[in-house]
């Protein structure tokens, strides 16, 4: 039995392969330490009534300890990749050949490195372990050759867990357009919205349950769902699920599920307590890294100065300009993102907010918002945002500081997504 007791987590990653940290003048030494509970979420992915408030422990928010201006990068590395010959089609990997025309229809014509390296590994058996950043596929390369498994061998199910709820729902959608034409169900298990929805579902026979790893613990523990009758577990972006305090939910969930199973693990990166997961909860699994470049080197990143008095004044001269026309905001805490959503209106900005004080439909309606330009500006916190993936993303302003490297990593890679280019600003009071 593993240990269940909290541990403190330093929040430094490392990539898998053992290439070090990236390559930045950013110092990963600095950031601050957080101590996690390994409870429910804060943000509405545990259980019903639970606690989310915002603060962080006693003391509110932990304060930065790092320098920003150490991470200025107005020219950023242009990274030419060499063109990915894959060794595969869609048509070599046994997939039924409904799936594979499923797949070709969507002018999908041939597999990412990930889908090409990981979907024969799957269609194996094999327990993967898969790195690769978001947006390269990976959903397609669990889902294509877990579909097939499920459409040949039978009685099969798979549990898939994800950080968000928005992320939850972008696999369910993923899983029907794939499954489209056979008698395969799927239902999503999400905190922040109703759970007796949910509980209907899980009556039926569902070959897919998605969800959060709270809401899911909560359903198993209510006798919900039979984890003897579950075979394939997959851990997708375990490192945002592990980043948010659900390490003891992931582990108490992977106890209860029969040991004769298929585990795939995907993440952008590999924690020492990733690994401690993978050792103690996968079978001999095979390692695909197809990791492509350091965000922060291929970003260009600027610091702003302000004055306590002219912050928000100092932002309106920013997005005065025409060249901020998709921009994501950075707030700390959700009450102050609310606010300056509201403020950023008010002085004729299209702006909308999300953020864990918001329900599922009102953060569902505003990310569609920003999606379709209806609001130019999306005002956001850390954890809510995990499940951001818009394309073309001019511009990500840090107008609170982030709280570890980690952050600021991830914020910042909201922009600069695939080939196009984007930049980074982080405001710092001046001295």
């Amino acid at each position: 039995m593993p240990n269940q007791t909290s541990r403190r987590r330093q929040t430094g990653r490392r990539p898998y392969s053992g290439s070090g940290r990236p390559g930045s003048s950013f110092s990963r030494n600095n950031s601050s330490s957080r101590t996690r509970s390994g409870g429910r979420s804060r943000f509405g992915a545990g259980r019903p009534g639970g606690n989310r408030g915002g603060s962080r422990g006693g003391g509110g928010r932990k304060q930065p300890t790092f320098d920003p201006s150490q991470f200025i990068n107005k020219n950023p590395v242009e990274v030419k990749e060499e063109a990915y010959v894959p060794k595969h089609t869609f048509n070599d990997f046994g997939l039924h050949a409904d799936i594979a025309k499923t797949v070709t229809d969507q002018g999908i014509t041939s597999p990412s490195p990930i889908q090409d390296q990981a979907i024969p590994l799957i269609m194996e058996g094999k327990d993967v372990i898969g790195l690769a950043e978001t947006g390269t596929g990976k959903t397609a390369a669990f889902l294509l050759p877990l579909i097939q498994k499920t459409l040949t061998q039978g009685k099969q199910q798979t549990l898939i867990l994800t950080p968000t709820r928005e992320l939850a729902l972008q696999a369910e959608a993923e899983f029907r357009k794939f499954g489209a034409g056979f008698k395969l169900y799927a239902t999503s298990c999400v905190g922040g919205t109703s759970i007796r929805p949910q509980i209907r579902a899980l009556k039926r026979n569902n070959h897919f349950i998605i969800g959060t790893p709270g809401r899911i613990l909560d359903l198993i523990d209510r006798g919900d769902i039979r984890t003897e009758k579950i075979n394939n577990v997959v851990l997708d972006e375990a490192d945002r699920m592990l980043d948010m305090g659900f390490i003891h939910d992931m582990r108490k969930i992977l106890e209860n599920v029969t040991k004769n199973r298929q585990t795939l693990f995907f993440s952008a990166t590999m924690t020492d307590e990733a690994e401690r997961l993978v050792n103690d909860f996968m079978r001999s699994p095979v390692t695909i890294s197809v990791k492509k470049k350091d965000v922060t080197n291929s970003i260009a990143q600027d610091i702003v100065t302000y004055e306590h008095a002219h912050k928000f004044d100092t932002l309106l001269a920013l997005l005065a300009k025409d060249e901020l026309k998709r921009v994501i905001i950075f707030g700390a805490m959700k009450h102050s993102v609310e606010k300056l959503s509201k403020e950023l209106s008010n002085h004729g900005i299209k702006a909308d907010s999300i953020h864990g004080n918001k329900s599922h439909g009102q953060r569902q309606r505003s990310l569609a918002a920003f999606k379709s330009g209806n609001a130019r500006v999306l005002v956001a916190t850390d954890v809510a945002a995990r499940g951001i993936h818009v394309d073309n993303v001019t511009h990500v302003i840090n107008y609170d500081l982030p709280g570890t490297f980690e952050d600021y990593v991830h914020r910042i890679g909201r922009t600069g997504r695939g080939v196009h280019k984007g930049q980074a600003l982080t405001f710092v009071p001046k001295r």
